[in-house]
């Protein structure tokens, strides 16, 4: 629609500066007659165009014009600037694409330039390190799917390993600290669901359609203890000064103690499953189980089957 191309002409002569007709011609698919007609639209309309001829010419809007900010100041605008690229490092999507345009294009270009001088205070990157495409892929195909009401299927392994095949009605995606999550209809269970999108394998969007059912609010989401099918206990972990900086960042510290010695001691509700052996084996001989003793026993029985492993190693 012409209004359409008109606004995203403004945007992009407020973000960009000068530019040539035959690159808004070439951009938005249409002829340079057309550019030309439409300069002169936004220019009835108000909005300031200056032509410049010559082969440096193009379309610029005059310095002191920008768009109506209202009440939003220059920080409020930097920090929705840094959250809609923050979320376009993980969504490669057009929408966040031109969201960011919008946003910029309420600043004057003195408060860009101002922006650009002082750099980032703050950065959001949502794409977490050594994450390759494959999980972009998944999130953007999740989208697709939402958007269009298509089931999709997967292959699901919970935190115990148990693999089992789903097909859902995708709801929502929800990103959690640095891992998405997505909520679904699950068929399987008849009813709704949070996967680990670490955890769904083999996605397929399938071409069977669904009627959107309504979904628990995501207003103010929070873990609950039951996704996981197992009872909290109380358990008690002694860890080695030198993990420190480790159990800071694995546990709540609320949860830990520091010892005359300089170790930690971490008391706390757990859920014993796979992830918690997998975790407290990746500290070596550096933690000690101090209770609950079955606990201890099976961190025992696993540290032999890994040595059971390596008794046939040439010496």
């Amino acid at each position: 629609m012409k209004i359409d191309r008109l606004l995203a002409m403004t945007v992009l002569l407020l973000n960009r500066g000068r530019v040539s007709a035959k690159e808004l011609a070439d951009r938005f698919e249409v002829s340079t007659k057309t550019i030309y007609r439409d300069m002169e639209t936004l220019n009835q309309s108000g909005i300031p165009i200056v032509a410049h001829q010559g082969i440096s010419g193009g379309f610029e809007i005059m310095e002191p014009y920008t768009m109506a900010r209202q009440f939003l100041t220059l920080s409020e605008i930097e920090a929705i600037v840094a959250a809609v690229k923050g979320i376009h490092t993980a969504v490669d999507d057009r929408v966040f694409g031109t969201l960011l345009d919008k946003v910029k294009a309420l600043l004057s270009r003195v408060d860009r330039l101002q922006m650009e001088q002082q750099g980032a205070g703050i950065v959001f990157d949502f794409n977490p390190w050594g994450q390759g495409p494959a999980a972009r892929d998944k999130v953007n195909s999740l989208r697709q799917a939402i958007e269009h009401t298509s089931k999709v299927s997967f292959k699901y392994l919970n935190m115990n390993g148990t693999e089992s095949e789903r097909v859902v009605e995708p709801a929502a995606l929800i990103l959690k600290g640095y891992l998405w999550y997505l909520q679904a209809y699950c068929t399987l269970r008849s009813e709704f669901r949070v996967f680990r999108l670490s955890r769904i394998q083999e996605l397929r969007v399938l071409e069977q359609s669904f009627v959107r059912k309504q979904a628990p609010s995501l207003e103010g989401y929070a873990w609950e203890s039951d996704w996981s099918n197992a009872n909290l206990q109380e358990m008690t972990f002694l860890f080695h000064s030198r993990v420190r900086h480790r159990v800071g960042d694995t546990f709540d510290p609320q949860h830990v103690t520091v010892q005359e010695d300089g170790s930690l001691q971490v008391k706390g509700p757990f859920t014993e499953d796979e992830w918690l052996y997998g975790m407290l084996l990746s500290y070596g001989e550096h933690v000690k189980v101090e209770e609950p003793i079955h606990v201890a026993e099976e961190m025992v029985n696993r540290a032999q089957k890994i040595m059971e492993r390596y008794k046939k190693l040439d010496r």
